[in-house]
């Protein structure tokens, strides 16, 4: 764990420049509007250690895999989160002196990410090797009311030298990604165009043909005061700028205002990306920074309003759900099916892809409950428009008649993942996606999805389970051979309680849904049937034969489910077994030592209970955390929030804060050492399931909602909001009260602790606590 930040409700604040944060700061620091984003590089030069990273949604690279021993079925590229022109760049130079933190006596230095606004701010100053002191002020927005701008306002004031001021605003193509497999960079350049104020660039990837075009529009000011001064141009291979060179003296200062247009070929006609560009710049000078600020503003007002979570008595608490539920709506928007919610978002490279089973597992719950029903509509659309490569990633592997497969790591729909234990034995993927389908019929009662697009997709899932199980003569059961639960610190195992949990719930819920769709959408469901060539009764029989005889392993005498049929062979012991300074094991151990050791990375039988809590009674929840958690390492970054939850539901409130605080403060506290590499966005969503289905307890019973609310001894109060059905729920949670709001026009009911209620439209329901 490092602390270097200033705790605030609503800011993220670094006072002091330290080189060995650099990195860590520019993930941290990072802004997005859900179609572009970057990491919070300095406008102006730096040659120390830096991460630069500029990124476009849905834009990747498939570089070639690299692996020392091929095996059949490993997929020909790995899709990586493909860095993209730096269009934020503003080389200073003093009398031709550059202007580099990295190289200068850095004073009074503050950086600071305002979550309520979505700008990120910047003071110093800065005393070169020649003595020359400057002032520098700066602030920059990705706009989230117009998502192919943003905007830069840079101020350099000379404290104590007279001479010249040279400012080179720029675009730059020319980028490499650090996690490029054959050290290769990934652009062409297409076009590029400069004038007065202004230039342009368009490149295009050296495979698949994406293309990006990036616009820059220059305001100049001396001392407050508008300027026209002649630039230069400056081009060369991928890159175009404009340099301005300005007399300054004492205490003077040169602001620029830098106005850029991205662009990406999933909207624009490269043909066309110049027009569109010039014809966005235009706009945007003419209105001008303040506007541009101002309708940006109210964009996240109404995210805020619709989202927010506020915790009253806890700073800590409140800024780290504040910073991840800031993170996840810049990540994506959920206007476009084509895009998705990769585990880094805008923050960085590592790991690549458009998506994991995180966004199923994870971040579904959070655009369900606090946006437009649209939005968790398209993330199922997303899935269902990459159903054909789903089968044909199965087929790939050997499975037949239209079992679908979804791939581990995907931007579109192809397998680009190849790491064989995950990509080919992390098979609970499938089981995720189900579930959301679940989720999302449960929360909007949108049957229209399930006969349309919903069945197709669960079938094509059981298909799969059904050729993946065999029957084990020996057991008399079926099971499932050789694979990798969410407990990744166990490979290639034998029957993964979770694995085969979610398996039968899969041919379950499959089984329920055909009933369904075949009473009220029978020509849908004819139709369907020929599309795939569905053999009900022949497959829904097997189905029924694998529900009931799927082989779920337990520990004989107890209410433990075992978490793969060997694990008990090993050496059962607690965490605190493990040296302080062995931790995290992932960075201290050989990987043969993690597999045979008990310890487990993230839930995994609780994970399945997660999922399905009403399935279970109390007693075995209790019993099955009090188990696994002391073995838990917590090394994945979407561990703690699932086992917070569950603590809330065993009413062990002081270890669901421990863990609430540990996944909601992950990244701003770095508790993993990799914070440089990018920020946990997908694992960020699960801060908000640790208050809204943890604390809070929300539950679907019966087609209703339904709390029953605890709350932390160090809060006061904490309340949110939630979408239910067309419906608008804020519960606000108090030691002595809870107050439940319904902001609809329709009557609302929902079971507060076990009990009914209606709340009338508009209506206020409050409830006082017993005193114990």
């Amino acid at each position: 764990m490092k602390k270097y930040l200033q705790v605030h409700p609503w800011k993220v604040i670094e006072d002091g420049f330290d080189a060995n944060n650099m990195e860590a700061s520019e993930s941290i620091f990072s802004l997005g509007n859900g179609k572009m984003g970057q990491r919070a590089n300095f406008e102006e030069q730096y040659s120390g250690h830096s991460l630069q990273g500029n990124y476009f949604a849905g834009i990747f690279y498939p570089d070639k895999t690299r692996v020392g021993w091929w095996k059949i079925g490993y997929p020909e590229y790995f899709g990586k989160m493909i860095n993209s022109v730096n269009w934020v760049g503003i080389d200073v130079f003093l009398d031709d002196e550059p202007l580099d933190l990295a190289k200068c006596k850095v004073f009074q230095f503050r950086r600071e990410l305002d979550m309520k606004e979505g700008t990120l701010s910047r003071s110093f100053y800065a005393e070169l090797p020649s003595g020359k002191m400057v002032q520098v002020q700066a602030k920059r927005f990705i706009s989230m009311d117009n998502t192919r701008l943003a905007a830069i306002h840079y101020s350099i004031t000379a404290v104590n030298f007279k001479g010249t001021l040279t400012i080179l605003p720029y675009l730059d193509g020319d980028v490499k990604n650090r996690d490029s497999n054959y050290n290769e960079k990934f652009w062409d350049e297409v076009a590029k165009t400069s004038g007065d104020n202004q230039a342009a660039l368009i490149v295009k990837t050296k495979k698949l043909d994406y293309h990006v075009g990036s616009g820059m529009r220059i305001v100049l000011l001396k001392n407050n005061q508008p300027i026209s001064i002649a630039s230069e141009p400056i081009e060369r291979a991928k890159y175009v700028g404009q340099r301005y060179t300005i007399a300054v003296e004492n205490n003077q200062s040169l602001t620029i205002y830098k106005y850029i247009c991205n662009v990406t070929s999933l909207d624009v006609d490269p043909s066309h990306m110049f027009q569109v560009i010039d014809s966005e710049l235009k706009n945007a000078v003419k209105t001008g920074f303040d506007k541009l600020l101002e309708m940006h503003r109210q964009a996240w007002q109404i995210k805020w309003e619709k989202s927010d979570i506020v915790i009253e008595g806890d700073d800590e608490a409140q800024q780290g759900i504040r910073f991840n539920i800031f993170q996840l709506n810049q990540t994506y928007t959920g206007d476009d099916e084509r895009l998705n919610i990769g585990p880094k978002g805008f923050t960085g490279e590592k790991y690549g892809g458009g998506t994991y089973w995180d966004t199923e597992a994870f971040c579904f719950p959070f655009y369900l409950c606090t946006a437009n029903q649209n939005v968790a509509r398209n993330l199922l659309l997303y899935r269902y428009r990459q159903l054909d490569k789903a089968i044909e990633n199965a087929r790939k592997l050997g499975f037949t008649d239209g079992a679908a497969l979804y791939p581990m790591v995907t931007v579109n729909g192809e397998e680009c993942h190849n790491e064989w234990e995950i990509t080919f034995e992390e098979i609970h993927r499938n089981g995720a996606i189900a579930y959301a389908i679940y989720n999302y019929i449960k929360h909007t009662d949108d049957k229209e999805y399930l006969a349309h697009y919903g069945l197709e997709v669960l079938i094509a899932l059981s298909r799969f389970w059904s050729q993946r199980v065999n029957f084990s003569k020996v057991k008399g059961k079926y099971v499932i051979l050789g694979v990798t639960g969410p407990n990744e610190y166990e490979n290639n195992v034998n029957n993964n309680w979770y694995t085969n949990f979610i398996a039968r719930w899969t041919l379950e819920y499959t089984l329920e849904t055909i009933d369904f769709v075949k009473k009220q959408y029978p020509q849908v469901y004819q139709k369907l049937s020929q599309k795939i060539d569905f053999q009900e009764t022949k497959e829904c029989e097997r189905w029924k034969n694998i529900i009931e005889n799927i082989y779920l392993p337990t520990i004989e005498g107890t209410n433990i489910f075992l978490q793969q049929e060997g694990f008990l062979d090993k050496e059962i012991q607690t965490v605190d077994a493990i040296p302080r300074n062995q931790r995290p094991i992932n960075q201290h151990w050989s990987w043969d030592r993690i597999l045979r050791s008990c310890f487990i990375k993230q839930a995994d039988v609780l994970q399945g209970i997660y999922f399905f809590l009403d399935k279970f009674s109390m007693k075995q929840v209790e019993d099955n955390f009090n188990y696994y958690e002391p073995m838990t390492v917590h090394e994945s970054s979407l561990s703690p929030s699932i086992h917070s939850v569950i603590a809330s539901h065993i009413s062990r409130v002081d270890k669901a804060y421990e863990l609430y605080l540990r996944t909601s403060r992950l990244d701003l506290d770095d508790y993993n050492h990799e914070v440089k590499e990018g920020l946990h966005i997908t694992s960020m969503a699960g801060s908000w399931l640790a208050i809204v289905e943890g604390f809070a307890r929300k539950r679907v019973v019966n087609g209703k909602l339904s709390f029953d609310p605890l709350i932390v001894p160090q809060w006061k109060s904490y309340n949110f909001k939630i979408q239910y059905r067309g419906q608008i729920v804020e519960l606000q949670v108090k030691n002595e009260e809870v107050i439940i709001i319904n902001h609809s026009s329709k009557p609302l009911e929902l079971y507060l602790y076990g009990t009914l209620y209606t709340i009338a439209e508009n209506g206020t329901l409050h409830y006082k606590k017993q005193k114990v």
